[in-house]
């Protein structure tokens, strides 16, 4: 078994710990914010006796805490004397940037003052956490992205830039609807029916009688190619920009045959560069 791993999340307010906390989610760690601190001891005592589930914990600690803090290093003193691998990560960033964000967001300052006066103070309540950091990342001029990059270095997460995306394919009917958690729909439609021709009517897209019918069509194989590319090209983007999840919806008009071998085709595609894909259809099994 594992031996269990507990990151501890902290920093200023405005610099980044709760995103911080949904990227290690993102990363399949058990995530708990703003937990007091003088339940600490009993959360891993939890933890250690459930290891199958409690394996990677991403726990966020913050000024919000406010005198418990004085026993922020006693706790980690538990922690090495249960011999428990952690580490202490410090989100921070300029003043001027911490500024600007709680302007832009209109946001209160969790302890209540103008937000100058608020981080001074802030400065001061942390500084017993800061002072054992084991890792400060400064987030004034990073992406989601970049964030994702930099906490992934931290953590010791091994994984490429296409692992941090999760995609999703629906292949879906438009007489049922467009799938409302879609990010991006394309129509097929314009493909030339096989449910109008008799013994490939009542087969579905995935069937080698209908997935030849619609590769002789000249149209499809140009359009695929153009897609398979266009697509590609736009996950590059979405991992830049520090995407998590991506839902593709391919609709046909009733979900069986050509939204059905496309969205196959395309997952097929996708995971020969060795991108992560689910696939779902929808409504495969409608009206049948």
């Amino acid at each position: 078994m594992a031996k269990l791993c507990i990151y501890i999340i902290s920093g200023m307010s405005g610099a980044g710990k709760s995103q911080a906390l949904k990227v290690f989610e993102d990363f399949g760690f058990v995530c708990v914010d703003n937990m007091p601190v003088q339940m600490f001891p009993d959360f891993i005592d939890i933890c250690l006796k459930n290891q199958g589930k409690y394996k990677n914990v991403a726990m966020s600690v913050d000024a919000r805490a406010g005198e418990y803090l004085t026993s922020f290093k006693m706790f980690l003193k538990i922690l090495r004397k249960k011999e428990i691998d952690y580490k202490v990560i410090f989100f921070n960033a300029s003043d001027s940037v911490l500024l600007r964000r709680y302007s832009e967001t209109r946001r209160r300052h969790p302890l209540g003052k103008s937000v100058s006066d608020a981080i001074k103070l802030e400065k001061k309540i942390i500084d017993s956490i800061f002072s054992v950091a084991d890792e400060v990342i400064d987030t004034s001029v990073l992406t989601i992205g970049e964030l994702k990059k930099a906490i992934s270095i931290v953590a010791g997460i091994q994984q490429s830039d296409k692992q941090y995306l999760n995609i999703s394919v629906i292949s879906f009917g438009y007489k049922y609807g467009v799938p409302n958690d879609a990010d991006i729909v394309y129509d097929v439609r314009f493909i030339t029916n096989p449910n109008y021709v008799y013994e490939l009517k009542f087969k579905t897209g995935k069937d080698k009688a209908v997935r030849q019918y619609i590769e002789k069509q000249k149209e499809f194989k140009n359009f695929f190619n153009l897609f398979s590319k266009l697509i590609e090209t736009t996950l590059t983007g979405y991992i830049k920009e520090g995407k998590s999840y991506l839902t593709i919806a391919i609709g046909c008009t009733g979900g069986y045959h050509r939204s059905v071998f496309t969205s196959e085709k395309l997952v097929s595609f996708l995971k020969g560069k060795k991108y992560r894909v689910k696939l779902n259809h929808r409504d495969i099994l409608q009206g049948r």
